[in-house]
């Protein structure tokens, strides 16, 4: 496999290191191929701005998977797509259990099946839930239900609904199951695009795999998992833009230093070249909109990855020698990366209002014309009912307070003090699995607590590495954290529940995960450390595999003895 590692800065004399290992690389994971030369820190002027110079400063050398054996490449493919496998298995098999709504799915299952008749959500009569459960959820009335949550994820459930049949609980489920699974492939390809570490990537991607909040998150339709997803999928594309700026920026300097006899002119080096129409971050942009198309949550993470994309372009022009960085990022990177990504997701996001602009009876559908304005007439009335109907979704947010048995303060969220019940049965002695007096059905949705409280210990070791060794990582992954669960902060009185911590999860595990990597330590260590660090780490992936396999019951609803229940609740607030 060759040598895998995750390297730190650079010990002071260290004068000659290899390009994967550059300063501008500082704490990266590098899987070095094989012959390359070592590459001295200091560049002669005239040669501090070619293409490889520009590359190995920005970027690192040797980072294109074509750098690597074909066997190596293969590997790329397969360690992802292996931990993929195993979340899948742990989220299609039995999927169908329970046989019935449970939780929220009282909403969003329902709704998903008024958008596959309608394309619009509609009210259902009393005890729908009953003829749901029993495979009759034609009951559908023809009133419009007001709700208070965007498109996408219902969509996608129905989606689920429209291949398998709204008649079981499979179908209700399957679109989740789907999503969970592909985050958990995401989420390995980008740590293996972080860390450039194979042994990494397997272990972020086993870690989400195996956890019990992901894992009820995926095998429940809510919209917390699609969220995920696409702000996931946000992040990724994000990543991919950065190394594509930065290729762009040392080609454009390079050619500019090439006509200027080795170095770029000083007008070039003022603010530096315009890079360009970059895909990768209207790829974000789309996704984006889908993740605020879900759940209005999604729009923190929009502004915390679009400031983020800027300073990496900023410091890319800095690193690059570019002397007026921060006002040539600010108007060649800034600007073009808002119109790359916040129109691009406003206009994803209207989009996905189509079933509700194309009805007739949508609750709302009509307002505008019911109420004219002198102010904003001007406004088709089709816009205007649907600004309303957005304010007020937003006045219900902010004022929901309601008292709820399970709701959990965001400060609890890390160390799951207070995990969202789903699912709670007692099945009498005699059914199927239950051969002792008192016997539990349950889906609590609670993390393993290893990977969770590592997890949350691992953010304070983050922060000391981004602040004190500057190192890009992991400011990219503390974004993502604190984009999904400081802004609960700022509204103390709204009742909340620790589900919802599953937004930014993918980055408590890339946390983690980064840890793990120092565990491992540099390919300069000596044997010895190397090896003491590689069994730590597989002694922690075996620790929290067994502590899965332990808490597995309570997170699919299997029937065991309420006694074996009652030994899986750690904390009093669990229950």
């Amino acid at each position: 496999m060759g040598l895998v590692t995750q390297t730190s800065t650079p010990p002071a004399g260290a004068w000659k290191r290899s390009p994967a290992a550059s300063p501008s690389a500082a704490g990266a994971t590098a899987v070095e191929p094989r012959g390359k030369a070592a590459r001295s820190w200091i560049s002669r002027p005239d040669e501090a701005f070619t293409v490889e110079a520009l590359r190995a400063r920005l970027i690192g050398a040797g980072t294109t998977w074509r750098d690597y054996p074909p066997s190596l490449r293969l590997w790329f493919v397969l360690v992802p797509v292996l931990t993929a496998v195993i979340g899948g298995l742990l989220r299609f098999i039995r999927l169908e259990v329970p046989h019935k709504l449970v939780f929220d799915e009282t909403y969003y299952v329902k709704d998903a099946y008024s958008y596959l008749i309608s394309g619009y959500e509609r009210s259902w009569p009393d005890k729908a839930n009953d003829s749901f459960n029993t495979g009759n959820p034609d009951v559908l009335l023809n009133t419009p239900e007001y709700v208070v949550h965007p498109p996408v994820g219902k969509w996608m459930i129905a989606a689920g609904m429209w291949l398998f049949g709204p008649e079981n609980p499979f179908g209700w489920r399957f679109a989740a199951a789907l999503t969970g699974t592909l985050t958990v492939l995401l989420v390995s390809l980008i740590a293996l695009k972080l860390f450039r570490s194979l042994p990494l990537a397997g272990a972020a991607g086993l870690l989400l795999a195996v956890d019990g909040h992901h894992l009820v998150m995926s095998r429940t339709s809510l919209l917390d998992i699609f969220l995920t997803f696409w702000i996931l999928a946000a992040f990724g594309a994000l990543l991919m833009d950065r190394d594509d700026g930065r290729r762009r920026l040392a080609a454009r300097l390079a050619r500019s230093a090439a006509a200027n006899g080795g170095q770029p002119s000083a007008g070039a080096l003022l603010s530096g070249p315009w890079l360009g129409v970059r895909w990768w971050r209207v790829a974000a942009g789309v996704c984006m909109g889908l993740a605020v198309g879900t759940k209005w949550s999604g729009l923190f993470f929009l502004a915390g990855f679009g400031i983020l994309t800027v300073l990496w372009d900023l410091n890319g022009r800095r690193v690059a020698g570019i002397r007026g960085w921060i006002s040539g990022g600010v108007i060649r990177d800034g600007i073009p990366a808002f119109l790359g990504m916040v129109p691009v997701a406003g206009i994803v996001y209207s989009a996905t209002w189509t079933g509700w602009f194309l009805s007739d009876n949508a609750y709302f559908r009509h307002w505008a014309e019911s109420n004219p304005s002198a102010e904003w007439g001007w406004l088709p009335d089709s816009v205007r009912s649907l600004v309303h109907y957005h304010l007020e979704a937003y006045k219900f947010h902010q004022g929901l307070s309601a008292e709820h048995p399970y709701q959990a303060s965001a400060w609890s969220w890390l160390v799951m003090g207070r995990p969202t019940s789903f699912f709670y049965e007692s099945p009498p002695q005699g059914t199927p699995g239950c051969d002792v007096e008192k016997c539990t059905s349950a889906i609590l949705s609670v993390g393993n607590p290893l990977i969770w409280w590592s997890a949350a210990i691992s953010l304070v070791v983050l922060l000391f590495w981004w602040a004190g060794r500057r190192d890009w990582r992991a400011g990219a992954v503390l974004a993502g954290v604190a984009a999904g669960y400081l802004p609960w902060f700022m509204y103390p009185e709204r009742t909340m529940f620790y589900f919802y911590a599953v937004s930014f999860e993918p980055f408590l595990v890339l946390a983690l995960v980064y840890c793990l990597g120092l565990v491992l330590g540099r390919a300069s260590d000596p044997p010895w450390r190397r090896r003491s660090g590689l069994y730590l780490v597989v002694l922690f992936l075996v620790a929290a595999l067994l502590l899965s396999a332990f808490f597995y019951p309570i997170w699919t609803a299997e029937v065991i003895p309420y006694v074996d229940w009652k030994v899986r609740m750690w904390m009093p607030s669990w229950i």
